[in-house]
């Protein structure tokens, strides 16, 4: 049974985003609990990023409520949002591609809603000490002192979600980290993830178009389709379900 009698890490009660009359996301409810990794796949166009957005507090809902650790964050900031131990990554990553990877990894963990004139201070010797480690452990130390824009995509990707280990989060929203990836490097992501999840209880909600990646990680999966939740369950469960391969193929 999903969460064993625990509080939900994250709950969304009938939250909705309209554009104009459009519905980008309507009515949805779901729960991640501690230490879970969800899967959320659904065809193109389906709400997915905006759902992400939503949470994240980059959109603002049109309805219903978001709760992370208890606290209805449904209209918090973003900073509020990763002091809370909230993370994300982006459909498209978003590194500083003429700092280098170490740079990059600094300046997530100054960031988190300071003036830029604190973000100019000196780094704090246990930061660049945790950079370095999360670096190692992404497999990326030898290039440490490479500039983010010189990497390939999935280096990229592996460095975007090392910046968004540097809080230290308790829940990571990772939008499609397999995209433009080649396959060495998304066994490598998906081995990290799993480290992280096993080992020091990570919470991941993952938006994945690789329903393998998503059947090797995840407990449970939900679609959307059309803004709307289609289904939920194992991913056994999602693969065989009619509605599901009928929103992805048509009949």
């Amino acid at each position: 049974m999903p969460g064993n009698g625990k509080q939900p890490l994250l709950e969304c009660r009938g939250v909705s985003k309209y554009f104009g009359g459009l519905a980008a996301v309507n009515n949805v409810d779901f729960v991640v609990y501690p230490g879970e990794m969800v899967g959320l796949i659904g065809p193109n166009g389906s709400g997915k990023t905006t759902l992400f957005d939503c949470l994240s507090r980059v959109q603002q809902v049109s309805s219903g409520q978001i709760f992370f650790k208890g606290v209805d964050i449904t209209k918090k900031k973003p900073y509020q949002i990763a002091h809370m131990g909230m993370a994300r990554t982006f459909q498209v990553i978003r590194v500083y591609r003429k700092l280098t990877v170490l740079e990059n990894m600094l300046l997530s963990r100054q960031w988190r809603g300071e003036s830029l004139f604190k973000q100019l201070r000196p780094t704090h010797p246990r930061t660049e000490k945790r950079a370095r480690e999360l670096i190692d452990f992404l497999m990326l130390s030898h290039l440490t002192d490479e500039l983010a824009g010189n990497l390939s995509g999935g280096q990229r990707r592996l460095l975007e979600i090392g910046m968004a280990l540097m809080p230290d989060p308790d829940l990571i929203l990772l939008d499609e980290a397999t995209s433009g990836v080649n396959p060495t490097l998304i066994e490598q992501i998906k081995d990290r993830i799993r480290q992280l999840n096993q080992e020091q209880g990570k919470a991941f909600l993952l938006i994945e178009h690789n329903i393998h990646f998503i059947a090797d990680l995840c407990s449970r999966v939900f679609v959307l389709n059309y803004g709307e939740k289609l289904a939920e369950g194992t991913p056994e469960e999602i693969i065989n379900n009619e509605a599901v391969i009928e929103a992805y193929f048509g009949t």
